[in-house]
């Protein structure tokens, strides 16, 4: 299976390895995907909407109701056209909201409102991925049926080694090709 042809919503969260995002939102493209990326506003302070815009062809997605195109609101509109929604980079702070429902932006929204296969890639400072908290978000995400690529252990922007570097985007393009088929 391929991801040519499918359409896929990619969402964006306020970390570092949003720079890794760019390049798999690019390589998904290149392989025939339509994607749509949401941006939350914490993302906006580490990588611009003009990159996602710039590699899509189209408009970054950031509010839930401010959007011509989408009538009855961004976050029913974009659930409605995609086949799979992807998180990545999920923070400590998304992965909360997402398992105990929480919707306060467009990207916590939509995760609700979507009804296909989601797919989330954590990434977050050691410290933060080895808390118990984020462990039970984690687990509840997966009990709920979300796809969690784990986080591969490295060199973090907190000048630590250790877990929590996001996936690196081959490993989450082959996670969302698996996802789809």
């Amino acid at each position: 299976m391929t991801v040519a042809g499918r359409e896929i919503v990619v969402g964006v969260t306020g970390g570092i390895a949003a720079f890794k995002t760019a390049a798999l939102v690019s390589k998904l493209v290149q392989d025939g995907a339509g994607v749509s990326v949401v941006m939350t506003d914490a993302a906006c302070r580490f990588i611009g909407p003009p990159t996602f815009e710039a590699l899509t062809g189209r408009p970054v997605y950031r509010t839930v109701f401010d959007n011509a195109e989408f009538p009855l609101g961004a976050h029913i509109g974009l659930a409605e056209k995609a086949q799979l929604l992807c998180i990545a980079p999920a923070t400590a702070d998304f992965l909360a909201k997402a398992a105990h429902g929480m919707a306060d932006d467009l990207l916590s929204t939509l995760y609700l409102a979507f009804g296909g296969r989601v797919l989330m890639a954590p990434a977050m400072n050691t410290q933060m991925w080895a808390a118990p908290a984020v462990a039970r978000n984690v687990a509840q995400l997966r009990t709920d049926g979300v796809t969690v690529v784990d986080p591969g252990e490295g060199w973090l922007s907190c000048r630590t080694k250790g877990a929590g570097r996001m996936a690196e985007p081959e490993a989450i393009r082959a996670a969302i090709e698996k996802a789809l088929g």
